[in-house]
């Protein structure tokens, strides 16, 4: 159950990532200097770390080819997402709104990748799909329900 413990550690990092990564895209005055702090920051924790951590285990070689480029991939997902949120508020979206759309969205998103990445082996339960509604209704009310600014 360890896990949980990073999942704790994934909301706090996420929900608090918008609403401050807004303000810092504000105080710099503009949106790709704020991308480029996102950089900085993926370099610092995403490259120096694991750098570090595998040279420490002897295990910095051996790297397939397809791990190699999906994992690049997956980073440059990352990377883009975090550019699209950038933009996102660079062209008046507010993290009020934009961040429910994206975290209600993105698990929706996640689930179909994953159903065609791993196909089920069993039929999909119709729930599935009311989860999907569901998503999206607690993200419509989030943002209708939200407090005034």
């Amino acid at each position: 159950m360890t896990w949980v413990i990073f999942v704790a550690g994934a909301i706090l990092s996420w929900g608090a990532y918008g609403v401050l990564l807004h303000l810092g895209q504000i105080q710099l005055g503009n949106p790709l200097k704020a991308l480029l702090c996102v950089g900085v920051a993926y370099f610092l924790i995403g490259v120096i770390v694991p750098v570090a951590a595998l040279s420490a285990q002897g295990d910095l070689g051996g790297f397939s080819s397809s791990g190699l480029i999906t994992a690049t991939i997956a980073g440059a997902l990352g990377a883009a997402g975090a550019a699209c949120i950038i933009w996102a508020f660079r062209f008046g979206g507010l993290p009020v709104y934009v961040m429910p759309l994206v975290f209600a969205g993105a698990p929706i998103v996640n689930v179909l990748v994953a159903i065609v990445i791993h196909p089920p082996r069993q039929a999909i339960n119709p729930l599935l799909f009311v989860g999907f509604v569901l998503a999206s209704v607690g993200a419509g009310m989030v943002l209708y329900y939200r407090p005034a600014a």
